[in-house]
């Protein structure tokens, strides 16, 4: 499976920025040519391309509505479950990001990111730029295949990882004895 990849579209070529259109001379002629050149490979680019194509525009929505809806209903879970503030929910992109209240000292982000994979679940958690460094967030993308059943699997881990975070002393669990079925190393 390929990572998800955004899409830049511009209402009319008026509004296509110049900077990005390059005239090269190809086959005798002088020819405008617009492409995004980045250092990764255009497979994603191309895959998306074809799904576009092959579900059409009313398709790719309801996919891409699936995602959110299954976004949003995790986001409003996770602020249920006490010890989590939102930071968005999911309601414009099929992500969204979270952090622990204030009066919750003994254990950070890191910490439930670290305890989240050990389950197999990559959940990154990081520290916003300068002048909002203090804030430290935990951020889920919901992806085509990630439905309600497996955002039911892992707001249980979520909880019962809360659950062994609150009563680990000095907010660090033990390693647990359950071998991941997931790594990247």
């Amino acid at each position: 499976m390929y990572p998800g990849v955004g899409w830049v579209v511009w209402r009319n070529k008026d509004a296509l920025p110049g900077d990005l259109v390059f005239n090269v001379n190809y086959l005798g002629g002088n020819m405008p040519t617009f492409a995004l050149n980045f250092s990764r490979p255009g497979a994603q680019v191309v895959a998306q391309y074809f799904n576009l194509l092959r579900l059409g525009w009313d398709g790719y929505r309801r996919v891409q509505q699936a995602c959110r809806n299954t976004a949003q209903w995790l986001a409003s879970q996770i602020a249920a479950l006490g010890p989590f503030d939102l930071i968005s929910d999911g309601s414009c992109i099929p992500a969204f990001a979270f952090r622990l209240k204030d009066q919750i000292e003994h254990y950070s982000v890191f910490d439930i990111s670290e305890s989240l994979r050990a389950r197999g679940w990559l959940v990154p958690a990081y520290s916003f730029p300068p002048n909002l460094e203090d804030l430290e967030v935990l951020r889920i993308v919901v992806r085509n295949g990630f439905g309600p059943d497996l955002a039911q699997l892992f707001l249980g881990d979520l909880q019962r990882v809360v659950t062994q975070l609150t009563v680990a002393e000095g907010g660090r669990p033990a390693p647990e004895k359950q071998a991941s079925g997931f790594d990247h190393c």
